[in-house]
């Protein structure tokens, strides 16, 4: 439980009338102030009130509970009174005590009700107008007492009149009405200028203006005309208290104390004071006394609680809190609306007691009624807490307006606007921190808020300078490492990770982050022992358990590694890694429904900025072809990150993959504009950008990357490809030997130089570099660039280099699928076929390679098609040109149901596939549906049928007619 403030507001200083709804209205009914401005009505104003009893056991009911009410006895007051009405109804006199004894007993709802039914009963206005008046104030109905005629005071004697005026200067100063305030004030103080009465009030309406000076010469005037009314020197120490002057409002409170012993609100503002000098004694000594004198008063066993707290008793402290928060919880906010004190109190002591959605509404009243109050950072972080982000940015907002220094707000509404994925917005409120005052931590924060945006380059910046500045900064060096991983600097992630061994060989987590580097390095047998060190500081340590099953599962222990698994969700079933290990296991046993359900568990338990699970299941219903069920992660993702860089990547691939190209370009011009002048990420957005057809978006994202960073090769190489798409050769050609000249050993600039020359359609100038950019590094890459110019010179030549190249490279993928690809084009089925099947046993998750390998065996009749066709579509289910292979295979095979089935499912999800709509004509056809059938195939040949499948489209036409 974390140390709470004092009782102390310069806005209200004093929590002046709190409503009667307790202990009449903390004590109102017994307050100097009070019982001067009438809450007393005095029983003489009835002459013979009890003469008019018509039955004389009401009579006597009457006459016990008048004792009672005298003795304060209020509750045994208001049964007598109840009692004597059930005899006798219509008592004027019985109704009128019954409503007082209820208002003093904080029933101020029903205390309204008995003053009406007085009023109907035919008692006179002047009796019951003010009383009325508090009770209505109670509720919190300021409005109603300002305004409302019942309590209009034309027409009440001098003296009342005048206690009625200051009711209403009140209730308009808890309104903001100031002025109004003021005019009451001076219209009561014309009726009697030589009471202290209206002095009173406006110490404390210009005190609620911050209006000290004028208060302090109030209160003066209130002593000098009632020199022994405690109230005046209490509320002159609390305009003292308000301004700092802590010994002369001591002074103050003392002389209130000692005039009247029994005032609750000097000896409240004392015991503040003291506990501000750390005198808990004297602190508990008034406490004691206020708990004495108003048993109901909630602030007492506040004061008690702090002291308990500081005393180091925590279950006295919690003990205290509940007492305020059983004194307040019954009372509707409504009639607390006009006391922000009382409202703070209540928010405070949930907070204590770790109630926060209980401690909310209290909070979010008191601001309202003061917009400036310090609550509004405390509103914050608990809205931050209960996952309420839109709420806390803009109460922290508006607190930062009226407290702009507060670096502690600056974080907390950073991370707010982190968890709406708004991580430039988090960003640019930390960097404008660190401007104003720089130090490694918010370094670190700021660096940690940039990694959560997708910003990596600019992270590493900042949290380099926090560790190089503090190596004490564990956060930023774990990061770190993380980050140099990620970008394959292993180096430099060895390098940090030994240092934070070397700091703290005793912490576990240092040990893991030294496992996760030589993982990543290939060393498993130094990665295990490492993880072996974290597991012997700590058994238990999840995050040492999952590297152990991550290297069983690597080494094919597939076994071991999920029993490693289960262990760690027994003890924590919303483990996130592990959840996303377990996903990939499934996936290695192609139980891809498994796999999609643990990573939507695991993005299900992530915190707002982790977005790492649920970028994985996105990526898993892509690869699948899922496309509505990746456009439901994507929703997942832009509900929690819509500005997030990633995120913003992640919309372009989902668009792309639907064939919106329109809403993929506009999203990625989005992204260029998240990245900045971030090199990397804008050559990223170029690639995209260059996927969807926006060559001069492309050319804008690479020129922002230039300006970062000019030697940037990557951005400036494809700039050359951009240059080239659109027709700007001249430039591109610049460029490339720009490139070749200043680094002629490394093959990207005479890959450039070939690229120009064959947008020139220079053909051997373009195998000449290609052939310069292979020798000096053979990679697939180069080996595929030459092949691409060499085919169009000498296709026996360029096949014969590729199947060198693969024979030595035998698990090279994209060569093997051009290879493929290229015999397939040329109608030599075979050898495409002989070039797909060495692909898939490279790569037997290529739902396309399969695709096309069951699409080669169709031309081939080979009836091992379909099961190809269905070990692609069980890959990637909800691809439309696979179902329609898979479709064409199985009527190929005779399941002419099943195949009408899928083909018509794969011709509703791409009606522009002009192949599926012919196999979908034959199908329909051979079912017996001529006009369908003719309706598929004209469809199809205006949309053009490959040449594959051109003249048997023709045919079946012919025998549409």
């Amino acid at each position: 439980m974390g140390s709470r403030p004092t009782l102390r507001n310069a806005d209200s200083p004093r929590m002046p009338g709190f409503p009667p709804y307790q202990a009449a209205l903390m004590k109102l009914a017994s307050s100097s102030l009070a019982r001067r401005i009438g809450v007393v009505v005095a029983l003489a104003v009835l002459p013979g009130v009890t003469a008019l009893a018509a039955d004389s056991k009401a009579s006597r009911f009457y006459e016990d509970a008048l004792v009672r009410f005298e003795k304060k006895d209020f509750a045994g007051s208001i049964v007598q009174l109840k009692n004597a009405i059930k005899v006798e109804p219509g008592n004027l006199a019985v109704q009128m005590l019954l409503g007082k004894a209820l208002l003093a007993d904080s029933q101020v709802v029903a205390a309204e009700v008995a003053f009406n039914e007085a009023l109907k009963l035919g008692i006179n206005r002047i009796e019951v107008v003010l009383p009325m008046a508090h009770a209505v104030v109670a509720q919190g109905r300021l409005q109603e007492v300002a305004t409302d005629p019942r309590f209009d005071p034309s027409g009440l004697p001098p003296g009342l009149k005048s206690q009625v005026l200051l009711v209403k200067a009140a209730a308009h100063a808890d309104l903001g009405n100031a002025a109004e305030a003021m005019r009451a004030i001076a219209e009561a103080r014309a009726l009697d200028a030589n009471a202290p009465d209206s002095f009173l009030v406006e110490v404390q309406v210009r005190t609620r203006a911050r209006q000290f000076s004028e208060a302090m010469v109030a209160a003066d005037r209130a002593i000098a005309l009632g020199p022994a009314v405690a109230e005046a020197h209490y509320l002159r120490g609390s305009v003292l208290h308000v301004q700092g002057q802590a010994a002369l409002a001591l002074a103050a409170y003392d002389k209130a104390v000692q005039l009247q012993p029994s005032h609750a609100e000097a000896r409240i503002a004392r015991a503040g004071l003291h506990l501000d000098q750390n005198k808990l004694d004297d602190v508990m000594r008034d406490v004691s006394e206020v708990r004495r004198l108003s048993p109901k008063d909630p602030r007492a066993p506040y004061l008690s609680s702090v002291v308990a707290e500081r005393r180091k008793d925590s279950k006295a402290a919690r003990d205290a809190l509940a007492e305020v928060t059983a004194f307040l919880d019954p009372v509707p906010i409504e009639f607390m609306k006009y006391r922000p004190q009382l409202l703070v109190l209540g928010g405070l002591a949930h907070y204590g007691l770790g109630q926060l959605e209980k401690a909310r509404p209290y909070l979010e009243a008191a601001l309202r009624a003061q917009p400036s109050s310090p609550v509004g950072k405390l509103l914050g972080q608990i809205l931050i807490s209960t996952k309420n982000p839109d709420s806390a940015i803009e109460t922290l907002e508006a607190y930062l307006k009226y407290h702009p220094t507060d670096q502690h707000a600056t974080v907390l509404l950073a991370s707010a606007q982190m968890s709406k994925g708004r991580s430039a917005r988090a960003a640019q409120l930390l960097q404008d921190a660190v401007k104003a005052k720089d130090s490694p931590q918010l370094r670190t924060l700021l660096g940690m808020m940039l990694v959560g945006g997708g910003k990596l380059n600019t992270a590493t910046a900042e949290l380099e300078a926090a560790f190089k500045r503090d190596p004490s900064q564990v956060v930023a060096g774990a990061a770190l490492v993380e980050l140099y991983l990620a970008d394959r600097q292993l180096a430099k992630a060895q390098q940090v990770a030994d240092l934070l061994v070397k700091r703290s060989p005793g912490d576990a987590q240092m040990h893991m982050l030294l496992g996760l580097v030589r993982e990543q390095t290939g060393d498993a047998i130094k990665a295990r022992q490492a993880y072996e060190a974290a597991l012997k500081l700590d058994t238990d340590f999840l995050p040492a358990q999952l590297g152990m099953a991550r290297l069983d599962r690597q080494a094919g222990a597939i076994e071991s590694a999920a029993k490693r698994l289960d262990a760690i969700l027994a003890k924590n079933d919303k483990h996130v890694e592990a959840l996303m290990e377990l996903a990939l296991l499934a996936e290695r046993q192609n139980r891809w429904d498994d796999a999609a359900k643990m990573l939507d568990k695991a993005a299900d338990h992530s915190a707002n900025a982790d977005l790492k699970a649920a970028f994985a299941l996105l990526n898993l219903h892509l690869r699948r072809g899922n496309l509505d069920l990746a456009q439901k992660a994507l929703d997942r993702l832009n509900n929690k990150a819509p500005e997030n860089f990633g995120v913003l990547m992640a919309n372009a691939d989902v668009r792309l993959a639907t064939k919106d190209v329109t809403g993929a370009r506009q999203v990625l011009t989005r992204a260029s504009r998240t990245a900045e002048f971030d090199a990397k990420l804008q050559t990223q957005v170029a690639l995209k950008q260059l996927q969807a057809g926006d060559a001069k978006g492309a050319q804008y994202s690479l020129s922002k990357a230039l300006q970062a960073q000019p030697d940037a090769m990557a951005a400036k190489a494809l700039m050359v490809d951009v240059s080239l798409r659109l027709g700007e050769v001249a430039e591109a050609e610049q460029a490339a030997r720009q490139i070749a000249a200043a680094h002629p050993k490394l093959p990207i600039g005479h890959s450039l130089v070939g690229d120009v020359a064959m947008a020139r359609a220079q053909v051997p100038v373009a195998i000449d570099a290609y052939r310069r950019a292979h020798q000096l590094q053979p990679s697939g890459d180069s080996l595929r660039r030459l092949f691409s110019a060499m085919v169009r010179q000498d296709a026996a030549s360029a096949l014969q280099l590729a199947d060198r190249w693969v024979k030595a490279n035998p698990t090279d993928a994209q060569t093997l699928r051009l290879l493929g690809d290229t015999h397939a084009r040329a109608g030599a089925f075979k050898p495409a076929q002989a070039a797909y099947e060495a692909l898939v046993k490279v790569a037997p998750d290529d739902a396309d390679a399969l695709n096309n390998l069951a699409n080669l065996l169709l031309l081939s009749k080979d009836p091992g098609a379909l099961k190809v066709a269905e070990a692609a579509l069980a890959k990637k289910p909800g691809a439309a040109y696979i179902i329609g292979t898979t479709g064409w295979a199985a009527f190929q095979a005779g399941q002419t149901d099943r195949g009408l089935q899928l083909l018509r499912d794969a011709r509703l999800r791409d009606p522009a596939n002009a192949d599926t709509r012919y196999f979908l004509a034959a199908a329909l056809a051979s079912k017996g549906r001529p006009a369908e059938a003719r309706d598929e195939l004209q469809a199809a040949l205006k949309a053009g049928v490959s040449n594959t499948y051109a003249k048997e489209a023709q045919a079946l036409l012919q025998t549409l007619r």
